[in-house]
Parts: structure tokens; sequence; C-alpha cells
């Protein structure tokens, strides 16, 4: 080829005769380059074309003629045409080196081909080399491949790649996809994406592309930010190809959407069981509670976050008129309205509700009105926009009540609200039903206890005696807890504090004989250890299991002398206007448990200016405080008003330090 005219005189395809068998193997070959199946071009090394073959001219249009002194990269399409120079040069830079990339051909028939540069060897001179360029058309089953992959990478959820091992370089196959450009654009390295990649994520990538740069396969999840600043959650697959270039080839799948699906199912899951636990945390509530107030204050309040309600109202069915519960009254706006009306009258959603014992649900005020026209005096005083009003029914199904939540906005209640609002309400149904029994229990123990204790203590012109007694304020709970001052031959007098165990009206009536037990025994008897004795003894040969523990003195008024028999019960306080000091006699067991048992008797003086106090365990102790700390703070506001033992119990009645969670007992007495 004459390479200053680009003539194939001495090249392969001249017509010259061979001079010799070399000319002859060169025309030969001249022949083949121009018959080959391939499409193939020379071009000098500014890219102008020199020789075109056969296979060229079909794919192109473009004859040896037409193409002569034209730039070949010209030839591809407008979005190609940089992309062919940069072949081209890498080409002519790396010598035997082959650059590849889809391109596509301009013609009438543009078509996607794989082009290959390389360096012509032995082609021109050091200072004019040339270059051969092949443009290979897909086989069949690859335009097939080609054609599933651009369909699916024009979903923006998927780009196909390939990084060159050695450079580092990241390319796109078979061109730009949506995906692709937004994470990367045009021209991408490793580096510059690495750099984008979350920071937790980055050591992991790398790690694994080292490991791909052993010869396996790469896969990796991760955390990447895309040109516009987004996260988005990458999956990214790929296998190495080996060969003079080694490198990944893989695919890059979007599954932010899928990874988000996944977070929000996650903390719906997490949700679901929050609510579940607070669900069970309040039922446990309901059934362990003790009053009214309680039952009707946790469906107006706690449970209505649970259904996202705005607001709830319960109505208690007393005589068959509708009743206010007192925790929901003035919170809503309907409640006045509707307290006191009969409970029978089905033209309102809570009586038609307590009539039948039926749920009803109601989305918006339209379907309201429409099912009770009569409500819309109601509706003028409420903003809610949707109902849910079930009924309080417990034993026999008797409505006890109606419990309706409310919201602010159209509000559709799922089967699952509407069947666990039903539980609810019939947990709450047995709970009033359980504590409206507690109270009438804690009325007649209540009746019981204050009858067994001393009406009036008498009156002594030597020592002044005061005693209290307080309920429990922890539910509907009715103790044994008792006091009592017995007269005594010789100038003594008796003092007695206990607390029988148990709780309700049996405790109140062991109480009761145990008083008036020792007040027999204590008319025979001098010795208090013995007064106690026989008291055990009698109880425990009753054959009813009842255990107290007491404490019962006997106080000389001429001497001052007190003689003391302990049954398990606190120390007694002695104070006066300067100190207060704890007194413990040795004790014996609780009375009840074992008949055979001895009770000790302790001496000691109680002077003019001391003041003597006797309590049952509810004054000092509790869940909470301990027996000392109870008594320190009793026995300084015992010293604080020693004078005066009327004031020291009042004031002790509203200290009460270890609180109300249990009753109590205690009595004050001073000498003269």
């Amino acid at each position: 080829m004459n390479r200053s005219t680009g003539s194939t005189e001495g090249f392969a395809g001249s017509r010259t005769p061979p001079e010799s068998p070399r000319s002859d193997a060169e025309n030969r070959a001249g022949e083949a380059f121009h018959h080959a199946p391939t499409a193939m071009v020379v071009a000098d090394q500014s890219g102008d074309i020199l020789l075109v073959n056969s296979a060229f001219t079909a794919l192109t249009g473009v004859s040896q003629s037409e193409g002569a002194g034209v730039a070949w990269p010209r030839l591809l399409l407008e979005d190609d045409v940089d992309r062919g120079w940069e072949m081209h040069r890498d080409a002519l830079s790396a010598g035997s080196r082959t650059g590849e990339s889809p391109v596509a051909v301009s013609g009438a028939s543009p078509r996607r081909v794989m082009v290959e540069c390389r360096a012509l060897p032995g082609g021109g001179d050091d200072e004019h080399p040339e270059v051969i360029v092949a443009l290979r058309t897909s086989p069949r089953d690859e335009e097939t491949l080609r054609a599933i992959s651009e369909l699916r990478t024009e979903s923006a959820e998927t780009t196909l790649w390939t990084l060159n091992l050695r450079t580092g370089r990241l390319s796109e196959l078979f061109g730009p996809s949506p995906l692709g450009q937004l994470l990367a654009g045009d021209e991408a390295t490793l580096e510059d994406c690495l750099s984008r990649v979350h920071r937790d994520d980055v050591a992991r990538l790398r790690d694994a592309m080292e490991t791909a740069n052993q010869g396996r396969d790469y896969e990796q999840q991760f955390r990447m930010f895309d040109l516009v600043g987004d996260e988005r959650w990458l999956w990214a697959r790929a296998r190495y190809l080996p060969g003079e270039t080694p490198r990944l080839v893989g695919f890059v799948d979007d599954v932010t959407d899928r990874v988000q699906l996944v977070r929000r199912l996650a903390d719906r899951r997490r949700i679901e069981a929050a609510q579940g636990r607070q669900v069970t945390e309040l039922a446990a509530k309901l059934v362990s509670a003790t009053t009214a107030d309680e039952v009707t204050g946790l469906l107006a309040e706690d449970f209505v976050p649970i259904f996202g309600g705005t607001s709830a109202s319960v109505m208690l069915v007393e005589d068959n008129v509708l009743r206010s519960a007192p925790s929901t009254v003035e919170r809503t706006g309907t409640t006045g309205m509707i307290d006191g009306r009969d409970a029978t009258d089905a033209s309102f959603p809570m009586g038609a509700v307590a009539q039948d014992r039926q749920p009803r649900f109601f989305e918006s005020r339209a379907e309201m009105l429409e099912r009770f026209p009569t409500a819309h005096d109601l509706l003028r005083h409420t903003s809610a926009q949707s109902w849910a009003t079930v009924p309080i029914f417990g034993d026999r199904r008797v409505a006890l009540g109606v419990w309706q939540v409310a919201w602010d906005q159209p509000h559709h209640a799922t089967p699952d609200e509407r069947a666990l609002m039903l539980t609810l309400a019939g947990l709450a149904g047995q709970a009033l039903q359980r504590v409206n029994r507690q109270q009438a229990e804690l009325e007649l123990a209540d009746a019981i206890q204050r009858r067994m204790l001393p009406p009036q203590l008498p009156d002594f012109d030597d020592i002044n005696v005061t005693a209290r007694y307080l309920p429990a304020r922890a539910g509907w709970r009715v103790c044994g807890d008792f006091y009592d001052v017995i007269r005594l031959p010789e100038h003594q007098v008796g003092l007695l504090v206990g607390d029988v165990q148990g709780h309700g009206v049996e405790a109140a009536a062991a109480m009761g004989q145990i008083r008036i037990a020792f007040r027999a025994y204590a008319a025979n008897q001098a010795d208090p250890g013995m007064v106690v004795a026989e008291t055990n003894r009698l109880l425990t040969e009753t054959g009813e299991i009842v255990f107290a523990t007491c404490g019962y003195l006997v106080l000389d008024l001429d001497s001052g002398e007190m003689r003391a028999a302990w049954a398990g019960q606190p120390p007694a306080l002695i104070a006066t206007t300067e100190d207060f000091d704890t007194w413990q006699p040795e004790t014996g067991p609780p009375v009840g448990v074992d008949s055979n048992s001895k009770y000790p008797v302790t001496t000691r003086m109680l002077a003019p200016d001391e003041t003597l106090l006797m309590c049952s365990d509810g004054l000092v102790e509790s869940s909470r405080v301990h027996m000392d700390d109870g008594l320190q703070r009793v026995g300084r506001a015992l010293r604080a008003l020693a004078a005066d033992v009327d004031a020291a119990a009042t004031s002790l009645a509203s200290l009460t330090p270890a609180g109300r969670g249990d009753d109590i007992a205690f009595l004050i007495a001073r000498m003269v």
C-alpha cells in the first residue's frame, strides 16, 4: 500500500501482477481483507480512512472512494463519536492492545456494533502509524440478550457494568442507562464511586474488591449517594473474567424501595409488638382495678391511643339511667347532654347500645345521622367525625355501661380493632362487677369492724389516752387492726394494739373475737404474758386459721411500771419533748400459730413526762418504707407533740410515713 496516497498497489487487494512469491502472498492477503465477513477499515494516525473492505461498505454504505480521507469515528452516531476517538487514541498508545465498545454506526438503518481498534503491526512507520478497525455485528443470541438487557435497564432500577481491574475504570455494558447516569454519569472510576459510598460501607466494599482481584465473584449490598445527593441502597453482583485485561462484569440493582419496605414492615412489627405489650399491661390493670374510677379512667384515657382516637367517654347504667363516669366528666362536649337520659332510649347511639348490647361503628357524621336522626343536636356540640360505641356488660350479659371512642377525622374501625374493643369492654364489665362486690363487702366489713372497736375509751384521772384507727386507701381493703384500753383492778390499765392477718369480713370478725378474748382473760389474769398465752390457746383450739400480731401491756398508774407481753408486734416508742426512744419488749410468735407458745414479760418504767406510743405495722412499715426509718419519723413527730396526746394523734394520722396501703391502729398514753 502506498502510505502517502492510500492506494493498494503492492498490498492486499492490488491488481498488479505478482513479481515474486511474497507479492503473490500479499495479493492473496489483500483479497482476504477485501472479502472478509467482518467490516474493517484501515486508518492513519489522524483517523482518516485509507482502506475499507466490502463488508464495511455493506454495513455503512460507505465505499472506498467515499470514505477515503474521512475520519472513521465521524461515521458513528453523534453520541458515539467521542468514544470512537478515545478508542483510536487508546489503540495508538497501547500498541497491540484492544479497545472494545458497543457503538451505533450511522447510515440508513443504524445498527449497534462492537468496535475493536488495534495498531497495525508493521503498518506505516514510527512517525505515521496506522490503525485497523473491526466492526462486528452481534450474533442473534447476543442481540436478544442486548434487547432484554436494554428493557431491563430502562426501568431505572438496574444498570449493567464492567470494571477494568487494571485501570479501575467503570463503564456500562450496552450503553448508558438511567440508573447508571444517576449514579456515575458519563465518566466514572472506582474511586469516584467509592467517594460517594456511605462511610460505614466503604471498608467492606474495598475488602470485597480485593477478593475480586484474586479472581472471585463479587456480591455486595451497600448505600451510595447518587449525583443528586439522595441515598440509595444498591445490590451489586459481578463475575470475574480473566484475560489480557481482567475485569468484573455484572449488574447493580437499586433496592432502595425494597429496603424501605422491609424497614416499614419491621417498624410495623415493632409498633404492633409494643401495642401488644401495652394492651397486655393495660388489660392487667383492668383485671386488678379496685375502684370504678380506675376502670372507667383506663377506658376513657389509657386505651384511646391504641386505636388512634382523640377522645373517649364512659356512661354507666344506674337504675336504667345513663350516668357519666367521674373520669369522663367534661371530657367531651356531649357528656352532659347524655347524662341522666333513659338507658332504654334507642333514639341515640349510647341508648341503643345499652338496650340491645350490640356495638355500633360510624365512619362519618352522615352515617351517624342516617341511622340516628335525633343525634343532630349532639353533633353540634362535638368536632368528632367518627365513633365506635360498644357495650360494657358483665355476667348474664347485663349492660353495665357504654364505652364510646371518637376520632376527629373519618376512621374505619378494622375487624381487629372492633374485636379488641369488645374484649376490653368485656374485661371492664368484669372489673366493674368485681368492684361492686368488693364495695359491698367493704361496707359490711367496715360496719363490723367499727362495731368491734371500742366506741369510746374510758376516762382516767392519772393518764391521758387516745387512739386512732385509719382504714387502708389501697382499694377496697378492710383489715383487722385493732386497739383497746381495759380498766383493771388495783389502779391499773391494760393497753392493747394488734393486727389480724388478712382482709375483709373474716379479718374484721376475727379481730372482734380476739379483742373480746383479751378482755375476758385480762379481767382474771394480772400477768400480761398469761393473758396473751391464753388468748393464743383459745385461737388455736377453735380450729380456725387466724393469726394476729399484738402487743399488750399493763400499766400501774401509781408507780408507772409497765409490764409488756409482745406477740410479733412492732416496737413501742417512748418520747419526751426533748427526745424519744424505741422500746422492744421480748416477743413471742403471733397468736394463733402454736397453742404451746410462751410469751415472756418485759418491764420498764413510764415517767410522768414521757409519752407512750403502741402501733400496728401499717404506721411504720410498708413495701417502700423500712420499719427502722418509719419508727424514726414517727418518733420525731411524737417528740414534737409529746405533751399533748390528742395533737400527737392528729399529727400522726396525717403523717402516716409508711403510706396508707395498709390499715393502721395506734394508741398514745401519757401519765398526768
